[in-house]
């Protein structure tokens, strides 16, 4: 039988990528104690205040259809967070979905046809190839390397651009690096989209968690907002990754376009989700404060306890939850490391190469477990590195 181009696309681009997940969940269920630092699932609960508000407005009745746009409720609470970065904003300017990914997914659409190009940091956020291919778009990676923080550079961005670019797709803080873009930083990317005439695209579903610097949007710039579409959810500020409830910002002619393509796809979200978002932004939850303040004590964890491991090197990190480490020096590239590190040490890891390829001898880890587990996990990777140089040493002799 025939199937869509799509299916072809997207073929290598799903559960393929968390290959080294999926095999530390089945040893897991057959009963292997396995240290899990694969996944941004955050480490402490959902507050019970907002479970309850969702809990009486399902009680309510508020259980019915939405609207394509989003609540009423929810739409003014979000035009309350952004009017400090964007004044002029209005209910307009804003589209509801179930999930950043959603918004995500739907805002390129949008935005690109087949063979148009999206300039991305590489690496990038394993899900980012998808959306992009989905369409028939090209991704067109623009390189983050470790020397810089993973910061995007200016000068990387003009040369990567080419007369078929269409969209700058930003992350800040940085999946999976931890990398913050400053203000200075947004502004020079931001001059080279109006040179290029490029739409900017900010994922800042990391944005409250940052423990080193000040968080910055393209929206802050007057001069790039009609360009810019931000993407966000309630998923890693309030640990809430399981409600599905995200948002998109941008040009209120852009929100007119995009509300056929939302409407077509998912028809508007559920109201009672929607009635504990707008308690969470009109809150005063303290999740992302414990959060920030364990991520940013277990960076300096981690940095610590490979600081004595000359084959292995800690990235900087400046939010989000994982941190990125350099195994090159111990002879295997990140995939390779990843997988023998699940076997020998029971630590299970995401390889680089699942966010691009400009980080294949580099690892991902969650900073999304308790101290003392992380800290174990940090002396068995430690461990095994060691072991890898004491091997290649005794077979250079």
């Amino acid at each position: 039988m025939r199937y869509a181009g799509i299916t072809e696309r997207l073929a290598d681009l799903g559960g393929e990528k968390w290959a080294v997940h999926n095999a530390a969940r089945e040893k897991m269920a057959r009963g292997e104690a396995i240290i899990e630092l694969t996944i941004g699932e955050p480490d402490v609960p959902v507050d019970p205040a907002l479970i309850e508000v969702c809990h009486q407005s399902m009680l309510r009745g508020r259980t019915h259809y939405s609207n394509g746009r989003g609540e009423v409720g929810l739409l003014n609470a979000l035009v309350e967070k952004y009017r400090p970065r964007h004044p002029g904003i209005t209910t307009d300017n804003i589209l509801c979905f179930p999930g950043t990914q959603t918004a995500l997914y739907a805002v390129i659409t949008a935005l690109v046809d087949a063979g148009e190009g999206v300039l991305v940091g590489d690496p990038y956020y394993a899900t980012y190839a998808g959306v992009i291919q989905a369409p028939g778009a090209v991704l067109q990676p623009v390189p983050l390397n470790i020397e810089n923080g993973f910061v995007m550079q200016p000068a990387d961005l003009r040369a990567a651009v080419t007369p078929q670019s269409r969209v700058l797709l930003l992350n800040t803080p940085h999946n999976p690096t931890g990398a913050l873009l400053d203000a200075d930083t947004i502004a020079e990317l931001g001059q080279i989209a109006i040179e290029h005439d490029l739409w900017i695209v900010c994922d800042e579903v990391y944005e409250d968690l940052i423990f080193e610097g000040i968080f910055a949007s393209p929206l802050e710039f007057a001069e790039l907002r009609a360009r810019t579409i931000v993407v966000s959810s309630i998923s890693k500020t309030f640990a809430a990754t399981g409600f599905r409830s995200g948002w998109a910002v941008g040009p209120a002619e852009f929100c007119t376009k995009l509300l056929p393509i939302s409407e077509t796809i998912l028809f508007g979200n559920q109201p009672f989700i929607a009635d504990m978002t707008e308690a969470a932004l009109r809150g005063t939850f303290d999740t992302a404060e414990r959060m920030c303040r364990s991520y940013a004590a277990r960076v300096g964890m981690i940095t610590d306890e490979l600081a004595t491991c000359p084959s292995l090197k800690a990235g900087k990190a400046s939010g989000g939850m994982f941190v990125m480490i350099d195994v090159e020096g111990t002879g295997l590239d990140g995939e390779a490391f990843a997988w023998r590190l699940l076997e020998e040490q029971g630590v299970a890891v995401m390889p680089g190469a699942s966010f691009g390829d400009n980080t294949r001898d580099l690892i991902r880890v969650a900073l999304t477990k308790p101290d003392e587990t992380l800290r174990e996990a940090m002396r068995r990777i430690h461990a095994f590195a060691s072991a890898l140089a004491t091997k290649s040493k005794a077979a250079a002799m």
